[in-house]
């Protein structure tokens, strides 16, 4: 949820609207156009292409967003807010460990607000906190939204979900490897088989995609299980619930939000995601990640604690691979583990659209 500082609003409803609305979304990325850094400019140029003009990074100006981040096709790379006409939004396409705002951005932010542009942030520096900004912002009416700042305070009451609302709740072996996309994969395949899904984001940039959501990691602990509940709650209407994951049951700094989430959105199924060569923790480079079976077991029994749960998939992300030795990572995974597997991108989500209807016929049939 969001805050826009001309509402003061924090739901749901008000929020979805004004990200959504925004057809002509420059992103910025200026210095920090890496796939680590940029994952929140490569999504929003992956999910929201028609919604992207420009890409700013002045380095790489004259170039594309193929070129330089490796997805948008032809959308332009450009080196400032002047040289792209009719911006609607300024998007922080960029998710730094520890959520700081580039302190050189400022003219770029400010420059935005003069011209009457919103600007959209996902990182835990609020544009919403900084009086410059709120200043200029209504000096021009534009906006200044928050995606990570919410006002969630109920705790969860162990809500008993409708038998037919199915969730699938996407759980990994780390951080930053790619459970929001498949979420968001598998959710677009029930779609196109004109199935009842909705995908539900947890954190900044499933948020600025869809338009709503929880910013889990920035919930206060005691209100995550509570919010994780609610957000499933309120779209328990649908059939199935594709619930984004957070950090890592076994991650030394995150697995409180990977937890709460278990806990609170109470999935009937997991699809476990890994990085295929991914050894140690990332940002924590000398700590090695337990087995996979080893943390495939933790997240049953945490999640068995809450709710009757089972693995349905795995999704691996063979970015490092050609294309035979990420065929045979995803046959020796399969083999191992006795679960369709796949790489989303690769060879598409089909595979886990099929687990995840199985599922529902199964609990359904219960």
């Amino acid at each position: 949820m969001a805050i826009d500082t001309n509402k003061q609003s924090a739901n749901f409803e008000q929020t979805g609207p004004a990200l959504l609305a925004h057809r002509r979304i420059a992103i910025l990325t200026d210095g920090y156009s890496t796939p680590f850094v940029a994952k929140t400019a490569i999504s929003l140029l992956r999910y929201r292409t028609q919604d992207v003009a420009a890409v700013i990074d002045a380095a790489a100006a004259g170039s594309t967003s193929q070129d330089l981040l490796g997805v948008g096709g032809p959308i332009p790379v450009v080196s400032g807010l002047s040289e792209i006409p009719d911006v609607d939004a300024l998007y922080i396409g960029i998710a730094p460990p520890g959520g700081k705002l580039p302190e050189e951005w400022r003219p770029i932010i400010l420059q935005a607000l003069r011209r009457g542009i919103d600007v959209v942030s996902g990182l835990h520096d609020f544009l919403t906190e900084d009086a410059e900004y709120i200043d200029t912002a209504a000096g021009s009416e534009s906006r200044l939204i928050d995606v990570r700042r919410n006002r969630l305070k109920s705790t969860a009451d162990c809500h008993r979900f409708r038998p037919g609302c199915i969730r699938i709740h996407t759980v990994g072996q780390d951080c930053s490897l790619g459970k929001m996309v498949t979420s968001l994969e598998i959710h677009r395949g029930l779609v196109d088989r004109k199935l009842n899904s909705k995908f539900l984001a947890t954190g900044q940039t499933g948020i600025m995609i869809s338009g709503e959501g929880v910013p889990i990691d920035c919930v206060v602990a005691d209100f995550i299980s509570g919010a994780a509940e609610q957000l499933a709650r309120q779209n328990e209407q649908h059939d199935f619930l594709l619930i984004e994951g957070q950090g890592s049951i076994s991650h030394p700094a995150f697995s409180a939000v990977t937890l709460g989430l278990l806990h609170g959105s109470a999935p009937d199924g997991l699809i476990f995601c890994y990085e295929a060569g991914r050894t140690h923790v990332k940002g924590l480079d000398d700590i090695p990640i337990p087995p996979m079976k080893d943390q495939m077991e933790a997240y049953l029994v945490a999640a068995k604690l809450r709710h009757p749960c089972k693995f349905v998939g795995i999704a691996i992300n063979t970015r490092h691979l050609n294309d035979e030795e990420a065929l045979a990572e995803i046959e020796r995974a399969e083999s191992t583990f006795g679960l369709p597997t796949c790489d989303v991108y690769r060879t598409g989500a089909d595979k886990l659209v099929d687990a995840c209807i199985g599922l529902r016929a199964e609990v359904v049939g219960r």
